[in-house]
């Protein structure tokens, strides 16, 4: 099995870093918007924004990266600019200075993730592609729960032992974030390395069009995108873990155990795709995540929720692995940063209605029928992504990559 490279070691943990930094703040901010006053819908509006901004930017910076035959100045440079704008959310006083800082902080997302992947899949072996995307994810996920935790035990002992008031314990929590916002950007600057695949093999690109691409990443995009109207956002999972009736203080920790499940299986997921073939297991990831959809539509009890969590993170640690590796299996190294910055847009943009759709059912049908009808939708969708993939897509091109 393919040896896990010094550069995809090094990226992984500036990720590990910079989630830990992250979640700190994300798993308060929305507690911190309504103590400022926001309502619901602005708590909406101003992480919609934010995903939208990161979303659009991902095909621009991917390209850029490819017409630079660099990627590391990219990369660096969205590190920096979202570990530089987590102070300001300490210091906000209102929602709208909390949407300012979060849009540069996406902004820097917009910049980094393409080329970043681009990076990756340029510093493994083919067929250790998967493995590296999986060691990744891992280390990812795993920040954001060392994050979580962080936040959550700071305001245990901040309201335990120091009596501060709710506002300041969310800002100190906010400004100790900055410190492993900094690890991160120190980790890539001291040990992330450009290689040589982007520094001299790749010829210069034309703006992304779709002859750019092989006739079989297009099919795979198509898909992608379609699957991702099933993939809504996690709150209608912790909504319906409610719904079945787990208590409002045990919604944290089953929302830890999707992520630890999530962490556990990337890269031992990744390492089988490597071993058995990216299709076979991509469609034993949607086969699983169509049958979680399933299971959350006809759930009847607590205990049913933790165990769906469960298989939620495992068909996750799949669907978030396989296709990041694929994309390098499906195009040319000289477009790859581009391929990555596609592939990124469309399924972010995608992410927005799917949770829309969802929620506008659950709504429509009511409490007893509403969940069914929503889950059902994503079991379905899931389904038809999965016989798409399955005849529409190729394992990878004969591309020399």
């Amino acid at each position: 099995m393919a040896k896990i490279k010094k550069n995809v070691i090094a990226l992984s943990f500036t990720s590990f870093f910079t989630d830990v930094s992250s979640e700190m703040i994300m798993v308060l901010l929305p507690l911190f918007l309504t103590a400022l006053g926001a309502g619901k819908s602005l708590v909406g509006l101003v992480e919609g924004t934010a995903d939208a901004t990161a979303s659009i930017l991902k095909t621009f910076s991917g390209w850029i990266s490819d017409k630079l035959h660099r990627r590391k100045p990219i990369v660096f440079a969205g590190y920096t600019l979202s570990t530089l704008a987590k102070p300001f959310v300490a210091i906000a006083n209102n929602w709208l200075q909390v949407l300012s800082v979060r849009f540069v902080d996406r902004v820097g997302k917009g910049l980094r993730d393409a080329p970043r992947d681009a990076l990756l899949a340029d510093s493994s072996e083919v067929n250790g592609r998967g493995a590296s995307f999986g060691f990744h994810r891992a280390m990812d996920t795993a920040g954001a729960v060392v994050g979580t935790l962080l936040a959550s035990g700071l305001l245990f002992v901040f309201s335990r032992y120091f009596k501060m008031e709710i506002l300041t314990q969310y800002r100190t929590v906010f400004w100790i974030s900055v410190i492993p916002g900094v690890l991160s950007v120190l980790t890539l600057l001291l040990f992330v390395k450009e290689t040589p695949s982007t520094k001299a093999e790749m010829i210069q690109p034309d703006p992304p069009t779709k002859s750019s691409f092989s006739r079989g990443f297009i099919q795979f995009l198509l898909v992608m995108s379609f699957f991702e109207l099933a993939n809504f956002s996690y709150a209608l999972f912790l909504l319906r873990a409610a719904d079945l009736g787990v208590i409002v203080a045990a919604i944290p920790i089953i929302y830890l155990v999707y992520n630890l499940t999530y962490s556990t299986f990337s890269l031992p997921v990744g390492q089988l795709s490597d071993r058995f073939g990216r299709k076979k297991v991509l469609v034993v990831g949607f086969s699983i995540f169509a049958l979680m959809q399933l299971g959350f539509a006809l759930a009847t009890s607590a205990w049913q929720a933790w165990l769906l969590f469960v298989v939620y993170g495992l068909a996750v640690a799949i669907i978030e692995t396989i296709p990041r590796a694929m994309v390098s299996d499906l195009v040319l190294p000289e477009v790859r940063g581009t391929a990555y910055g596609v592939y990124h847009t469309l399924v972010g943009i995608v992410t927005l209605p799917a949770s829309a759709i969802a929620g506008l059912f659950w709504d429509i049908f009511g409490k007893i029928n509403g969940p069914k009808i929503a889950f059902g939708y994503g079991f379905l969708v899931a389904l038809m992504a999965l016989l798409l993939f399955y005849f529409l897509v190729p394992e990878r091109e004969t591309l020399g990559n």
